[in-house]
């Protein structure tokens, strides 16, 4: 029982890095993209909902999904509030 603790853990930590290394570079690519646009606040709003709905939409359609909806919502609104933190960040930052 210890063993497989130990190797869940492992794997936890390993897939949050994998998650963590991706946002980076989804950041990056999205600041890159917007940079010199001219978008308002409110279409970047509407970019970022827009963004946070497809990817709920396109996690519950994935084949083999055994999350509850709700649990994929939340977890595509965190990972698009990271993207989104770092984008911005970035983009103020030029």
């Amino acid at each position: 029982m210890a063993s497989r603790l130990a190797d869940l853990i492992r794997r936890a930590r390993r897939l949050a890095g994998e998650r963590d290394r991706l946002i980076e570079l989804l950041a990056e690519e999205w600041a890159h993209t917007l940079q010199g646009q001219g978008l308002s606040q409110r279409d970047l709003e509407e970019f970022w909902a827009g963004l946070t709905e497809d990817a709920v939409r396109r996690a519950g359609r994935a084949a083999g999904v055994k999350w509850p909806p709700q649990a994929w919502r939340l977890e595509a609104q965190e990972v698009i509030a990271r993207v989104r933190k770092k984008v911005e960040a970035r983009l103020n930052a030029r």
